[in-house]
């Protein structure tokens, strides 16, 4: 599996690359577009409002998740055929050597996953399936809504760097307008220079922000998919149900190319 997530890096670097190139080609005077007070005041005032909107450990966790959509999810299509094949073995146990056989083979199994080793727990504790799923329902739920703070922390945040863009912009107007009788020639260099914080607050919403907060939000929809997935999985292995049976409910989460056939499995 890549280290590195190939398409969004390609587009961070086209990003701002096509931005880059645009001034490039449109001006020789590229330091009118470098402000270190500006970027500090759209940086700055993002992250404090941030951290009066929400609990500090939100705030950096949506900074963690942030840096890490250039991880590439480990659920895909292959990883998802695999983990159905688990549940139908486990069904196949099942069959074969009654309740017991199936908890075997489920202990035997190395499980990181925390809702997978959550599901199986309650699996072999003897619930009943409306019960097993009222609790699988409610732990995928608030893991989901959980996981999503970020996401939410983010895309604030990406709704008040332009704000504070603007901010930087009439505090620059303001210094501006005010030399005016003493130097009317500042006036272009200074409008220049007050528009530049505007500018950081856009990029700052529609490259960083706000794309991230929505590259979180598709990888914890992902991760609920998949765990409504193991969920019916589980809820079927209680109810001792046949493995073909598992095998057709499962593969209507999976992707037509990757769909699960026993009988395959079995000749190779």
């Amino acid at each position: 599996m890549r280290s590195i997530s190939i398409f969004t890096i390609s587009g961070i670097l086209l990003g701002f690359g096509l931005f880059l190139a645009a001034i490039f080609f449109s001006t020789d005077n590229y330091f009118m577009f470098f402000s270190l007070s500006g970027f500090l005041m759209v940086v700055g005032g993002t992250l404090a409002a941030g951290m009066i909107s929400f609990r500090g450990r939100y705030v950096t966790r949506a900074f963690r998740d942030m840096a890490a959509i250039i991880i590439p999810q480990n659920i895909n299509p292959e990883s998802l055929y695999r983990e159905v094949g688990m549940i139908i073995t486990w069904g196949v146990q099942g069959q074969k050597g009654g309740i017991r056989a199936m908890e075997d083979a489920i202990e035997s199994t190395n499980i990181s996953d925390p809702f997978l080793k959550y599901g199986t727990n309650l699996l072999m504790s003897d619930y009943k399936p409306e019960e097993l799923r009222v609790m699988l329902t409610d732990a995928l739920e608030t893991t989901f809504e959980r996981d999503m703070v970020p996401s939410y922390v983010l895309r604030t945040m990406g709704s008040y760097a332009p704000a504070f863009g603007m901010i930087g912009t009439l505090i620059g107007m303001i210094i501006m307008l005010d030399t005016i009788g003493t130097d009317p020639t500042q006036i272009g260099p200074g409008l220049a220079l007050a528009l530049v914080t505007t500018l950081y607050g856009l990029l700052l919403a529609q490259l960083v922000f706000k794309p991230a907060a929505e590259k979180v939000k598709e990888k914890h929809e992902i991760m609920r998919y998949r765990n409504v997935m193991i969920m019916e999985g589980l809820i079927m292995l209680r109810n001792q149900e046949f493995s073909t049976a598992i095998q057709d409910r499962l593969n209507s989460f999976l992707n037509p190319e990757f769909h699960f056939n026993i009988a395959e499995e079995k000749r190779r």
